[in-house]
């Protein structure tokens, strides 16, 4: 399989435990379908952690999929300024540094959950006080 964005060979390598396909001129790397979703679950503990829309502001791209050749789709990844290209019928190219941007942006997220927990919990802590003060 060659590089969508060069045409060079891709090598098999490990990230985070997951074995993917990637360039060493441009430092660009394949997952497969499921593994994005892999890349993911190493940053985050929980599905919901990890919940929302993927895709956002899709266009068509200037990049073949390096299995099919069709021209892949790309995407800003949950809303963000990290474009991603995609085959939705084979999987992702992440371009040098995207992998480490997604993981950052998963933290961010997972940070900003707890964060809202928290919030709710607070204000659960503070309504329910002023229900047993109306009581009275």
């Amino acid at each position: 399989m060659n590089c969508p964005r060069d045409n060079t060979g891709l090598k098999h390598e490990t990230l985070h435990g997951i074995q993917v396909d990637a360039c060493d001129t441009c430092g660009g790397i394949w997952l497969d379908t499921h593994e994005l979703d892999e890349l993911e679950a190493a940053t985050s503990s929980t599905e919901e952690e990890r919940r929302a829309t993927v895709t956002f502001g899709e266009r068509k791209g200037d990049l073949k999929c390096p299995v099919c050749t069709k021209t892949m789709i790309v995407f800003n990844y949950r809303a963000h300024a990290v474009e991603i290209d995609m085959c939705d019928e084979h999987g992702w190219w992440l371009d040098h540094g995207e992998e480490k941007r997604v993981r950052e942006i998963i933290e961010e997220r997972v940070r900003d959950l707890g964060r809202k927990y928290s919030a709710e919990k607070s204000w659960g802590g503070f309504l329910s006080g002023v229900l047993k003060r109306k009581k009275r």
